[in-house]
C-alpha cells in the first residue's frame, strides 16, 4: 500500500484547516487507545493536540512552554517526557532525530516506513511512505544479514514555498 505524502507543499502554506488535522488525530488516538486498553489522559491529549497544531515538529521544551495555554497550568518536563514516550509507543507521533523534535503520525494504525521531508528554512515536515524505498532498504539489510529493529529516513531541503523566496 502506497501512503500519500502528509500534505503537499502548497496546502501546507495556503489556508489549511489544522483543526481538521487535530480532530482526525484525536479520533484515531482515542480509537487506538481504546483498542489497546490504554488511556489517553487529558495531558497526553493536550500534548498530542499541540504537536498537531501545525506541520512543524515541536521540541519537548516548546511543548512544556506551550502547555499552560492549553491546560491552564504548568506541567513539568518529566510529565511531558512520559506523555511523549506514551504517544511514541502508541505510534501516534514520531521523533525526528535531526531536530530532536516530535511530529504527529497521520498513519498510526498502519505499518509504514518513516520517511520525512523536512524544510530547513520554514521547519515544515511531511511524512510519506514508499514501497520501493522500503524494498531497497530491506534488500540491502538482507544482503548483509542485518536485522532492522527500527528505521527512519529524514531528508532535509527546501519546500516548494521556500524555494521561491
Amino acid at each position: 500500500m502506497q501512503l500519500p505524502v502528509l500534505s503537499n507543499c502548497r496546502s501546507a502554506y495556503q489556508a489549511h484547516d489544522h483543526q481538521k488535522c487535530i480532530k482526525a488525530a484525536l479520533t484515531k488516538a482515542k480509537g487506538l487507545c481504546h483498542a489497546r486498553s490504554s488511556r489517553l489522559t487529558p495531558i497526553r491529549e493536550a500534548i498530542l493536540r499541540l504537536i498537531w497544531q501545525s506541520h512543524k515538529p515541536l521540541g519537548a521544551y516548546s511543548i512544556v512552554d506551550q502547555l499552560p495555554g492549553v491546560t491552564g497550568k504548568r506541567i513539568l518536563a518529566p510529565t511531558v517526557y512520559r506523555s511523549i514516550e506514551f504517544l511514541l509507543q502508541m505510534g501516534l507521533i514520531h521523533r525526528l532525530s535531526s531536530l530532536n523534535a516530535y511530529i504527529g503520525c497521520p498513519f498510526p494504525d498502519s505499518s509504514h516506513s518513516d520517511i520525512f521531508l523536512i524544510c530547513e528554512h520554514c521547519g515544515c515536515a511531511a511524512e510519506f511512505s514508499s514501497h520501493s524505498i522500503q524494498s531497497t532498504i530491506d534488500q540491502t539489510a538482507d544482503r548483509v544479514h542485518f536485522q532492522i529493529n527500527s528505521q527512519q529516513v529524514e531528508i532535509l531541503g527546501l519546500c516548494c514555498n521556500c524555494q521561491t523566496h
